[in-house]
């Protein structure tokens, strides 16, 4: 039996159409401040927008479980419930993609549009599932995530215009516990191929990417987007992978242009 964690730390603003967004690795939901000023519009009732922490990160506890990405959608699931929504848009960039995924295969009827930015449906290869255990063993062993801003990894999300943003995200960074990352990164490497489930999903879906994207190329989007013909395609000239951060508007209008789609049916 999966153990969910006893409290989820989440922001929320607005009223409007149910909006989830799901942070990347290894941040929290903080890095969604712009999104939840805007996208709930001037009146508010554009949209409700909900930013959970994942497991672990923020003030959300990890738990006891095995890794899963599956736990952390079903996690998404029970805050619908409490929140008192049936179905939602739900968005997530990066590590927050694939959460949007696993949330889209477990939990289909409860979706109403789906937001993917800076994020792939294909499993991992085999290097990268080593290079995940590598980070998630020196962390767990050293009881530190400072392997990660020694292999700038905050550095490493943005494009080269967004260098202001470096120090926003290594406080980020430093800020995730290292049994938080060993989990995330464990859980990461364990999920499947899901492009069937993408390709069966008939609900408006947007994809978002970064031109200058180092993490996930823009090209990494083509197989998604054969995956779902009608999906809407956002490339943001000069972002990184972290787009929302760095070009909000552009984000926030891809985020719009869902969720107009959303609550048109």
């Amino acid at each position: 039996m999966t153990q969910p964690p006893s409290a989820v730390s989440v922001r929320e603003s607005g009223t409007g159409t149910p909006l989830v967004l799901l942070h990347a690795f290894p941040l929290n939901a903080s890095m969604w401040s712009a999104q939840l000023d805007a996208l709930p519009g001037l009146t508010g009732d554009e949209a409700r927008v909900l930013a959970p922490d994942q497991r672990g990160f923020g003030g959300t506890e990890l738990g006891t479980d095995e890794p899963s990405l599956d736990l952390v959608a079903d996690d998404l699931a029970l805050l619908l419930d409490a929140a008192g929504i049936e179905r939602a848009v739900v968005g997530g960039l990066s590590m927050g993609g694939y959460v949007a995924l696993a949330f889209a295969r477990r939990h289909p009827d409860r979706l109403a549009g789906l937001l993917l930015a800076s994020t792939r449906a294909t499993a991992d290869t085999d290097a990268v599932r080593a290079n995940r255990e590598r980070i998630a063993a020196a962390v767990t062993a050293r009881g530190s995530v400072q392997l990660l801003l020694d292999e700038e990894v905050a550095a490493g999300q943005l494009g080269p215009d967004a260098r202001h943003l470096v120090e926003r995200v290594r406080s980020l960074v430093a800020a995730a516990s290292p049994a938080a990352v060993a989990w995330a990164q464990r859980a990461m490497a364990a999920r499947p191929d899901v492009l069937d489930v993408l390709a069966g999903l008939r609900v408006p879906t947007a994809v978002v990417a970064g031109a200058q994207d180092g993490l996930v190329a823009p090209e990494e989007a083509e197989p998604m987007l054969r995956a779902r013909p009608d999906a809407e395609l956002t490339v943001i000239p000069g972002a990184g992978h972290l787009s929302a951060l760095e070009a909000p508007e552009a984000f926030n209008t891809a985020v719009r242009d869902l969720l107009a789609r959303a609550a048109a049916g």
